[in-house]
């Protein structure tokens, strides 16, 4: 039995008239009626009454139709289903971010615009370091991820990269160094610095270093911090000073100072990552959002 069928049976059953069903359906009158009789013998019964007037349901045909009617919108529905999520306006989508990123605009404003213009999309989300969020991406766990890439792209990722974020430094409130604005990067050569783990944070320990070698010294770090609050917090208590992205200086702490960089300036890279094998309708409406 296929849909043509039903749809064939409904317009008889409708017009109560062959002819008028197969103008209604724009095929002829014979073909139409040799398929409501294929449709019967498929059944193991008749479905009309063919009278002088046209065509009455049988009992048969009475049980038939509220059913047929339940499978064309069955159908129907499972049809839309289909295309809502070929357009990613349905299913789900595993998002990851680093503590960094979270507090980046651009991630935040990404997120409140995908839940806006999709929201029967369900979004989880996740927060990791670097390396554990690719690992995941590429056991098919996250669908996509923020994170704070390298120069180059990892095998078999595409990165969506985008704008570079500024850092700043931060710095006990009382140091010398915060009464100024702005200060370069070199007066820092002495200083005992707070980063995140390389091996947790690499492209964030490396960008640091390489603002610091560019500011003609190699830094010391003193303490390590596995969450970038972590390290604010740290600086606070005076164990040393660090450099962070700019949209860290949202954490407002007591004893912390953010002070901007003077000369070459220091920035943070930021992409969202997917797996080159990704082709989701879902995360390709999140990346269309960038």
């Amino acid at each position: 039995m296929e849909l043509r069928h039903i749809r064939y049976f409904l317009a008889v059953a409708e017009e109560g008239n062959f002819t008028r069903a197969a103008t209604k359906l724009g095929i002829g009158q014979p073909p139409l009626s040799q398929q409501i009789r294929d449709l019967e013998t498929e059944i193991g019964a008749a479905l009309f009454h063919r009278v002088p007037h046209g065509a009455e349901l049988t009992a048969a045909g009475e049980a038939f139709l509220g059913e047929a009617k339940a499978s064309l919108a069955f159908a129907e529905k499972a049809k839309l289903a289909a295309q809502r999520a070929n357009r990613g306006e349905t299913g789900k989508l595993a998002l990851g971010f680093t503590a960094s990123s979270a507090f980046n605009p651009v991630v935040s404003a990404t997120i409140r615009r995908f839940r806006a213009r999709w929201p029967e999309v369900r979004l989880s989300l996740t927060e990791m370091n670097t390396l554990a969020l690719m690992e995941k991406l590429n056991r098919g766990e996250l669908d996509a991820t923020f994170m704070r890439p390298s120069l180059d792209d990892p095998p078999g990722v595409r990165l969506k990269r985008l704008d570079d974020e500024p850092m700043v430094v931060a710095l006990p409130a009382n140091h010398p160094l915060a009464k100024s604005e702005r200060l370069s990067l070199a007066l820092l050569s002495n200083e005992p610095f707070i980063l995140f783990p390389r091996l947790v944070g690499l492209s964030l320990f490396d960008d640091v270093v390489l603002a610091c070698r560019k500011a003609g010294f190699e830094l010391t770090v003193a303490q390590e911090a596995p969450q970038i609050s972590s390290v604010v917090n740290l600086v606070a208590a005076e164990l040393g000073v660090s450099i962070v992205p700019a949209s860290i200086a949202q954490i407002r702490l007591d004893g912390v100072a953010y002070r901007q960089i003077d000369g070459p300036p220091a920035v943070a890279r930021l992409a969202l990552a997917v797996l080159k094998t990704q082709r989701s309708p879902v995360t390709e409406n999140l990346m269309s959002l960038l």
